[in-house]
């Protein structure tokens, strides 16, 4: 079934999900149509097994892990560390769940609960990080806009490129956390 998935998310984000069919998946997983039937009726089951399977990957033994970091700032670093790590190893999968997810039906209702639940983490860490003196409202928008320092690098990271994960997640931390003036991983300017 990996088979299938995998040839599955390289044609969604290379064509999109609407515009792929089934024929295609059968071509590129190099197995018949009948045989991709077997496993699944339909594309949006293809798409299904993808996301769930990243969204249970994301949520794999999370809670526990925060819970043997020590520190608010430590487990806002372990996110987003880990958030990075999980997007740069599977970008075909990160980027089909941001741009193709909402593509599902009735699905998509069991992947937009894992969502809720992985904001729902990492929202708390964020809060206990304020001592819960945080506004809903604005914890949201807090959370929401590290979700998109971290997510979008699907349109422009290279994991070949001179910048690593690390470095990445680095700079993130930093910037989250402190702001760009205030980063010491940036050259302050010579006046």
């Amino acid at each position: 079934m990996s088979k299938i998935g995998n040839a599955a998310v390289k044609l969604f984000n290379e064509r999109g999900y609407l515009e792929t069919t089934m024929d295609e998946i059968s071509s590129a997983a190099k197995m018949s149509k009948g045989g991709i039937y077997h496993y699944f009726l339909t594309k949006s089951e293809i798409l299904f097994f993808i996301l769930n399977n990243f969204m249970d990957l994301l949520l794999e033994g999370l809670e526990e892990k925060l819970d043997g970091v020590e520190g608010d700032l430590e487990k806002i670093k372990f996110l987003i560390y880990r958030h990075i790590e999980y997007h740069t190893k599977y970008p075909s999968v990160s980027k089909t769940l941001l741009q193709q997810g909402h593509l599902l039906r009735s699905e998509y209702k069991t992947i937009a609960e894992k969502e809720k639940k992985y904001y729902q983490l990492v929202a708390s860490v964020l809060s206990d990080f304020w001592g819960g003196r945080i506004e809903k409202e604005r914890l949201t928008a807090i959370t929401f806009t590290l979700f998109g320092m971290c997510n979008w690098i699907y349109s422009w990271y290279n994991p070949k490129g001179p910048v690593t994960a690390q470095e990445l997640s680095e700079i993130i931390y930093q910037i989250f956390t402190r702001g760009i003036d205030q980063s010491p991983i940036f050259k302050k300017p010579k006046n």
